[in-house]
């Protein structure tokens, strides 16, 4: 029988989903490893959804989604961010990751490179890997909010470089990219002559500044915005994202839709009108509740005298583990094994990361703050005599 396919079965997993696995087996683990907010999706969300499985709206929608849901992103996105799109340039996907998987197929040929950050949401790579893609990692600078270094970008360009990947505010980072530095990348790009996704899944959750859309700043059609549902609606289950792109990626990002999956869930995409139309205050009080939860585990955190990264938006926190006797491969199965606390490893995200953990703060508050005095306790016991951060 012949082999499987030789580059996809070499595929990287998410250290997260392997976390999970071991975790799944083990009773009275404290989950801070899965970013999913923990509330339910809110109920005139799931009304609408109802009332439309009711009223028959079960069957395919268009490739690109339903009209008034694409009509209803296009006010959306100008009352936000002044965008001034076409309806038509909207594309409706199952999730925001398949919205990120269809750019990349439109741009990217087998065997071309993207630059993707380092940290990173891992999903990036193996996104780029299983369509025969090269990733290249670039490296965001902690002490500058996580924002690219640009003299390595610059560095990291050849002539195979198609596209960058860049995420605000960032996973697993909490990073924020203002829009000096934004403008940056958007020059940089003008000048190797890239293309930019840009991964906006956390646009509603930013805590001390606004989220800066960089398709409103690009003037060379350059630039294709990624959003979704499930972060800021509670809406994971629903699998629902979608692409604002430039008119001539459009069309070939909506034709790749059908050979992959058709079109978005028909439900789905109803839930998401009414999530889109409708009253805001969900967005508004999650926000405050993750800002509320940043500020209290930072506070313990530095009580204990361990490092973290405070994050700008989105709902993660880095910390560090650089000075535990652990081997830093071994950190994340170690706590969950000592202290039944799940984390995400931080060698996920990339290389410049592996020395930390990710915690997600989309977690009960209860069962967080818990999993913040165990993480302290355990850090406290494998510390390095001697050596603080």
């Amino acid at each position: 029988m012949k082999a499987l396919s030789i580059s996809r079965n070499d595929l990287p997993r998410s250290g997260i989903r392997e976390i999970m696995d071991v975790s799944s087996t083990m009773k009275d683990v404290i989950h801070l490893e899965v970013g999913e907010p923990n509330e339910d999706t809110p109920q005139n969300i799931r009304i609408a959804a109802t009332e439309a499985m009711n009223s028959g709206f079960t069957h395919y929608t268009p490739n690109a989604g339903l009209p008034s849901l694409r009509t209803s992103i296009v006010k959306h996105v100008y009352d936000k961010y002044e965008i001034v799109a076409d309806p038509s340039q909207v594309i409706i996907t199952p999730g925001a990751v398949t919205a990120i998987a269809v750019a990349l197929l439109a741009l990217v040929d087998a065997g071309e490179e993207v630059l993707i950050p380092d940290p990173g949401w891992p999903n990036y790579e193996q996104m780029l890997i299983s369509q025969g893609a090269v990733p290249v990692r670039y490296p965001l600078i902690p002490q500058n909010e996580f924002s690219p270094n640009f003299d390595k970008l610059e560095q990291l360009v050849s002539s195979k470089t198609k596209a960058i990947i860049i995420n605000s505010p960032g996973n697993p980072t909490g990073g924020v990219l203002n829009e000096y530095v934004l403008k940056k990348v958007l020059s940089f790009a003008s000048k190797q002559d890239l293309y930019v996704i840009s991964d906006e899944v956390y646009d509603g959750i930013v805590f001390e500044t606004k989220h800066v859309c960089p398709f409103s700043l690009d003037n060379e059609d350059r630039v294709i915005s990624i959003f979704g549902f499930s972060k800021n609606y509670a809406m994971t289950g629903w699998r629902v994202g979608y692409a604002i792109a430039p008119p001539h990626i459009a069309p070939l990002m909506t034709k790749l839709l059908e050979p992959l999956v058709s079109c978005a869930s028909s439900v789905s995409q109803k839930a998401a009108e009414e999530a889109i139309n409708g009253p805001q205050d969900f967005v508004t009080n999650m926000r405050e509740i993750y800002r509320s939860r940043k500020d209290k585990v930072t506070a313990m955190f530095s009580d204990a005298g361990v490092k973290v990264f405070e994050p700008k938006g989105a709902f993660y926190m880095l910390i560090d583990v650089s000075n535990i006797n652990i081997n830093r491969d071994e950190v994340a199965i170690q706590l969950l094994n000592e202290d039944k606390v799940a984390v995400a490893p931080g060698i996920t995200f990339g290389p410049s990361t592996k020395e930390m953990i990710r915690i997600s703060l989309a977690t009960e508050e209860r069962d967080l703050i818990e999993g913040v005095k165990r993480i302290c306790r355990f850090i406290k016991r494998h510390r390095i005599e001697g050596v603080s951060l």
